[in-house]
Parts: C-alpha cells; structure tokens; sequence
C-alpha cells in the first residue's frame, strides 16, 4: 500500500527535523514542520507517486511537467528558500530571491539532513546533504547571503558532523532566538565567544 509507505515517510522525516529543531531551540518550527504534506492536495499526490527512494514531487514533474503539490508545498512553508522569492522593487528586475530569515534558514539546513538520512537510509554519511546542494547549486534562485550561509553550514556538516554544526549553530546564528539559559540546557560546558 503506497499510501501507507508514504504516510510512514513524511511521519519519519517530520520525527527526524522535529528532533532536530528541538535541539536547536525551534520548538515551534519543529511542531509545525511540513503539516501541509497531509493536506489532500499534497498527500494524495505523494502516495500516488511515491516511490521510497526519492521525492514523490520529481516523480510527478517527471509525469506532468510539473509538481503541483511541490506548488502547493513551497508556498506554505517558510523553509523553503522557493517561498522568498518575490518580484522586486526595482522595474524591470522581475523576480529576485529574498534573504531568509536565519530561523528558517536553520530549519532548511534541518530538513536537508533530514531528507538525506530518509532516502539514503543506512548509507547516509554527513556530506550527502552537501553533494545534494552542490548539484544543484548552479540552477538554485536563492538569495546570496543565504546561499552563502548555507552551503558554509553544510561544508562544516560533512567536516565536524552534526553535534558540532548544530552547537554552531545554536551560539553563532541563533543566539538571539533562544531563551536565556538554552545553552547550559544543551549541556554546554564550555565557555565561548559567540
């Protein structure tokens, strides 16, 4: 039954970003992420195309020439770098990516790894996340700075791993984000410079 396969899919790859978020103190953003994969214009989609290896959405472009539920996906989740791009204010630009709010700048980078652990299952190794974006990275309307942070992110993943790019990324890009005391809870020991 690929409905139920792909329903154990989005349930697992939610756990795996929900844990994630958590760590980083987007406890929100976690609880919410990807709700919109249970509406009927995302789920029935995905269960007809599901294929368990990759995304149902390349599968339905591949079909159609293109993902309506892909559509109906970036435009309700903010951590997808397809939803900050907007016309611009200057005439004749036309569209132009807009930098992302460094929250959910953190839970893309969240969601990558994420997707990456789900497809590659007992073969992911941290620097899947980074051979993904590199591949794609020429095509990519995403705005520069964010660009830049993210790929700065997935470089130190496949580097240092996960621990070690997620307490980076607790002290250096959200700091401002968490409640006092946040660090001691991650069991912090050690004093830094943010």
């Amino acid at each position: 039954m690929k409905w139920l396969d792909h329903l154990k899919t989005i349930n697992e790859h939610r756990r795996l970003v929900r844990e994630g978020c958590f760590r980083l103190g987007l406890y929100r953003q976690g609880l919410m992420h990807d709700l919109s994969k249970y509406s009927p214009s995302e789920f029935l989609v995905g269960a007809r195309y599901y294929q368990g290896y990759r995304s149902p959405n390349n599968a339905e472009r591949e079909d159609k020439g293109y993902s309506a539920a892909w559509l109906h996906h970036k435009g309700r989740n903010k951590h997808h770098y397809e939803y900050w791009i907007d016309y611009s204010a200057t005439e004749g630009e036309g569209m132009v990516p807009a930098r992302m709010p460094e929250r959910y700048l953190c839970e893309m980078f969240v969601d990558r790894v994420a997707a990456s652990k789900i497809y590659n299952g007992d073969k992911y190794t941290d620097d899947m996340p980074l051979k993904y974006f590199l591949k794609g990275k020429p095509k990519i309307l995403m705005e520069r700075q964010t660009k830049r942070t993210l790929e700065f992110l997935l470089r130190k993943l496949a580097k240092d791993g996960e621990k070690e790019t997620e307490d980076y990324i607790r002290r250096r890009i959200l700091k401002k984000y968490l409640v006092p005391g946040f660090m001691k809870s991650c069991g912090s020991k050690k004093k830094r410079n943010a």
